[in-house]
């Protein structure tokens, strides 16, 4: 019997993955795959809650998978799968809809974020609705631990209500999830704007270093970030956008803010962001060659033998949950 508590996590099909995505979620569920039963999931259904096109999303969805596997993701430890592919998701939310209340996701700060162009009555219901979804997701599987960031958060709180509200209605059902922000864990900034989150939908490349990128364009990069006035390496609150670049720094070699910053004593941000981008470099380097040897004949199977793996979990709690709401199964 397996007595290890069981982790859930995602990510949407869309955009480049990029560092900020690998030092902020993946690089910790590779360590936390040896300590809890993991679920890691290609988030498609998330994916459409804003336009996608079609070809372009059967694409990075493999892509995904890849960058999983090219990261440390080990099937034969973890359930990697398609979101799309396990129907118990979408059937799952749709039951949590109906209690579910409106006020909750209007407070949802990411639809307000996504939202902030076009306005409410341009977005689709999915995209309102997306929180809800997030929360069959992880109540399927009886997820104890949901490891996030800090701005997905609010998702699992509404998770937890869900679970709670559920439960009181209908009986002991779900167990309710906690989310797991590691303590250490800094935001990856954008390399254009230090104020906000390096994003894998950022309108201008020069926001992100993708994990695909070749080392002309990780160099290019590294060489438009923005700094802060003066010339001196010091890491400090005073100065976002270096301090920033000094987090990447530290996150990709064994040295501390502390010691990069006695490392380039006397030296300017020439020096020092040449060096940075070789660092990144030879993070990335090994990471593709792992992603470039995988075939997509491989990683559908690893993603067809995931599904297969969790779908009977799915189920079982499905079928206890319409059994409670009054459905003949």
């Amino acid at each position: 019997m397996n007595l290890r508590k069981r982790i859930f996590s995602g990510v949407q099909p869309s955009g480049n993955l990029h560092i900020g995505n690998y030092l902020g979620a993946i690089a910790n569920w590779v360590k936390l795959q040896d300590e809890f039963e993991s679920i890691f999931c290609v988030v498609d259904m998330h994916a459409i809650t804003v336009p996608q096109d079609p070809e372009m999303l059967r694409k990075k969805t493999i892509e995904i998978a890849k960058i999983y596997l090219a990261a440390g993701i080990d099937p034969k430890k973890s359930s990697i799968f398609i979101q799309s592919q396990v129907s118990e998701h979408a059937e799952l939310m749709w039951i949590l809809n109906t209690i579910a209340k409106m006020p909750e996701l209007e407070k949802m700060t990411q639809f307000k974020d996504k939202t902030q162009k076009g306005g409410s009555e341009s977005a689709a219901v999915g995209l309102f609705d997306y929180p809800v979804l997030m929360a069959a997701d992880i109540l399927l599987y009886g997820t104890e631990v949901v490891p996030v960031g800090e701005d997905q958060k609010q998702h699992v709180e509404l998770a937890r209500d869900l679970a709670k509200r559920f439960n009181q209605k209908f009986g002991e059902t779900f167990i309710v999830p906690k989310a797991f922000i590691k303590e250490e864990g800094m935001r990856v900034m954008g390399l254009d704007n230090p104020e906000k989150k390096m994003s894998k939908s950022a309108a201008s490349e020069y926001n992100y270093i993708s994990l695909l990128d070749d080392e002309e364009t990780v160099k290019r990069k590294i060489k438009k970030a923005v700094t802060d006035s003066g010339s001196e390496i010091i890491y400090s609150d005073e100065k976002p956008a270096l301090k920033n670049l000094i987090n990447i720094y530290s996150s990709f070699s064994n040295l501390s803010p502390k010691e990069i910053e006695k490392k380039y004593t006397g030296k300017g941000y020439g020096d020092f962001k040449t060096e940075l981008a070789e660092v990144i470099i030879g993070f990335l380097k090994p990471f593709q060659e792992k992603f470039n040897a995988l075939s997509d004949e491989e990683v559908l199977k690893i993603l067809a033998d995931g599904a297969t793996k969790v779908r009977p979990i799915a189920k079982a709690k499905l079928d206890e949950v319409k059994n409670k709401v009054g459905f003949i199964i």
